[in-house]
C-alpha cells in the first residue's frame, strides 16, 4: 500500500512538472510584455509555494524532491546547450559534461576564495575571462585580413593571444587582490567585503564568468577539432571529458589550487543556489537559446545540419556556424554546472566521469532532436523518474536494487528508438519555443486606371500591332 501510494504521488508530481513547463512555455509565448512577467512571476512563485506545501504527513516537495528539482534545472541548462550543437547543428558531441565540470569548479573557487577573504578568484578569473574575449576578437580581425590561414596556424593565434591574457590577468590580479585584503577584516572584525550582500553579488558574476570561461575553453578546443568529420568529432569530445575529468583529479597538485583536493573532492562550498538564482538561470538560457535558434545566424546553423556543402554554396560560413553552436552549448554547460556546485556543496572528479556524460545526451535524444521542448520537458521528467521514482522504489527491494535502473534506463531508449525514433515530440515546439507564423498578405485587385503603379490590362488581340496616339516626346 506504501509503495502504492508512493507510485501515485511521484506520478503526480512528474506530470505537475512537466505541466508547469508547459505552462511557462505558453506564457512567454505570449506577445505582450506584460503577460511574459506575469506568467514569470507567477511560474517562480507556484515552486515556492509548493515547497511549503504540506497536508498532514503529505509534502509536495520534500527535501529530496527539492534537490531533484535543482539537478533538473542544471540538467535542463545543459540538455539545452547539447541539443543546440548535437540537435541543431549535426555535431555528436561528448564534452558537454565535461564544460558543465569546468564550470562548477571554476565557480566553486571563486566564490570559496570570496568566503574565505580572498578577493583573488574573483579579480583573476574575471579579467581573465574579459582580456581573453578581447584577445579573440583583435585575433579574429587580424586573421579576416588575410586569405588562407591553416586552422592550426590560427589556432596557434588564439592561443596565444589567449595565454598572453591569462598572464595579464594573474600579474594584476594579484596585486588588487592583496590590496583588497584589508576590507575583509578578520574573524572579529569583518570588514564591508565580508558581508553576505557582496557574496549574494559575486555569486551571480562567479556563475557567469564559469560560463564564459567553458566558452573559451571550447572556442579554443573546438577550432582544430571541428574540421574532422562527425564521428572522429564524437571521440576527440570524448577524449577531452577524460582529460578534463583527470585535471580535477589531480588539481591539487598538477594544477596549483590545493582547495579542490583533487580525487578526495572540493568541500566547504558556500550553498548559495536557491530557487530564485535557479530559476533565473533558467529562464535567461530558455530565452538565450531560443533567440539564436530562431535568429537569422541559427537558421544558417540549421542549414549546416542539413546539408554542409548546399550551406557552403549559399554563403554560409560552415566552420564559424559550428563553433560559434559549440561554443554556446558550452557556455550555457558552465552556467549549469555553477549552479550544480552551489547547491550541492560538494564536488567530486566522479560526478563529472565520462559514463554520465550520457546522460544529457539520452535526454535529448529522448526528448527530440531538435526539440527545445522536448529536451526541457524530458530533463525534467527524466531526473524525478530515474533518480527519484526508481531509485526510491527499487531502494524498498533491497541495497543493491538501485543499481538496476541503469539496466531499465537503456531498455526504455530503445523502446523508445523503435516506437519513436524522433524522439517523444520529434521536432514538435510548443508555446515560448515555437516558431512565430507569418501571415501572408494578398493585395486585393485594382480597377484599371486607379493608382499609379498599377500594371494595365494587356489589349486585345485585336488591337495589338496598331499604333498608339498621344503626346510624342
Amino acid at each position: 500500500m506504501e509503495q502504492l501510494g508512493y507510485l501515485l504521488s511521484s506520478t503526480v508530481k512528474i506530470l505537475g512538472l512537466i505541466a508547469w513547463i508547459f505552462g511557462l512555455l505558453w506564457g512567454l509565448g505570449r506577445k505582450p510584455l506584460w503577460q511574459k512577467l506575469l506568467t514569470i512571476v507567477a511560474a517562480f512563485a507556484v515552486i515556492q509555494a509548493l515547497f511549503g506545501f504540506k497536508i498532514g504527513s503529505f509534502q509536495f516537495f520534500s527535501a529530496f524532491d527539492q534537490g531533484l528539482l535543482f539537478q533538473a534545472v542544471t540538467m535542463a541548462m545543459v540538455a539545452l546547450g547539447l541539443n543546440l550543437i548535437y540537435g541543431f547543428n549535426g555535431q555528436f558531441s561528448l564534452a558537454q559534461w565535461g564544460f558543465y565540470g569546468l564550470g562548477a569548479y571554476c565557480s566553486a573557487d571563486v566564490t570559496y576564495r570570496w568566503s574565505n577573504g580572498d578577493a583573488g578568484g574573483l579579480i583573476v578569473v574575471g579579467l581573465g575571462v574579459i582580456l581573453a574575449g578581447v584577445a579573440i576578437g583583435l585575433v579574429r580581425m587580424f586573421l579576416n585580413r588575410k586569405r588562407g590561414v591553416p586552422v592550426l596556424s590560427a589556432f596557434t593565434f588564439y592561443l596565444f593571444g589567449i595565454l598572453a591574457a591569462v598572464f595579464i590577468a594573474v600579474q594584476v590580479g594579484k596585486p588588487l587582490a592583496t590590496a583588497c585584503l584589508p576590507l575583509f577584516g578578520t574573524v572579529d572584525a569583518p570588514g564591508p567585503l565580508s558581508a553576505p550582500i557582496f557574496l549574494q553579488i559575486v555569486f551571480p558574476l562567479s556563475v557567469i564568468f564559469a560560463g564564459a570561461f567553458a566558452a573559451e575553453v571550447s572556442f579554443l578546443f573546438g577550432l582544430p577539432v571541428l574540421s574532422l568529420g562527425s564521428d572522429y568529432f564524437g571521440i576527440a569530445t570524448l577524449g577531452f571529458s577524460i582529460v578534463v575529468q583527470t585535471l580535477m583529479v589531480n588539481s591539487d597538485t598538477i594544477l596549483p589550487f590545493p582547495e579542490m583536493k583533487g580525487g578526495r573532492g572540493m568541500i566547504g562550498i558556500t550553498k548559495l543556489t536557491t530557487w530564485f538564482w535557479a530559476f533565473a538561470f533558467l529562464i535567461f538560457v530558455i530565452m538565450l537559446i531560443r533567440n539564436f535558434v530562431r535568429s537569422s545566424t541559427g537558421r544558417a546553423t540549421l542549414a549546416v545540419r542539413e546539408d554542409e556543402i548546399a550551406a557552403r554554396a549559399m554563403g554560409i560560413d560552415v566552420a564559424s556556424s559550428k563553433l560559434l553552436a559549440f561554443v554556446l552549448g558550452s557556455f550555457v554547460a558552465g552556467i549549469g554546472g555553477g549552479i550544480y556546485a552551489h547547491y550541492i556543496g560538494f564536488l567530486s572528479p566522479n560526478t563529472f566521469s565520462f559514463i554520465k556524460g550520457f546522460d544529457p545526451l539520452i535526454i535529448v535524444v529522448f526528448g527530440g532532436l531538435g526539440s527545445l521542448t522536448g529536451t526541457v520537458a524530458a530533463a525534467f521528467g527524466w531526473i524525478f523518474f530515474l533518480e527519484g521514482f526508481l531509485r526510491v522504489l527499487l531502494g524498498q527491494l533491497g541495497t543493491d536494487a538501485p543499481s538496476w535502473r541503469f539496466v531499465l534506463y537503456p531498455i526504455t531508449l530503445l523502446l523508445l528508438m523503435l516506437l519513436r525514433p524522433k524522439g517523444l515530440l520529434g521536432t514538435t515546439e510548443w508555446g515560448f519555443f515555437q516558431a512565430s507564423i507569418v501571415k501572408r498578405k494578398i493585395a486585393a485587385p485594382l480597377d484599371k486606371g486607379k493608382g499609379e503603379g498599377v500594371a494595365a490590362t494587356p489589349p486585345p488581340p485585336s488591337e495589338v500591332g496598331k499604333p498608339t496616339t498621344g503626346n510624342k516626346h
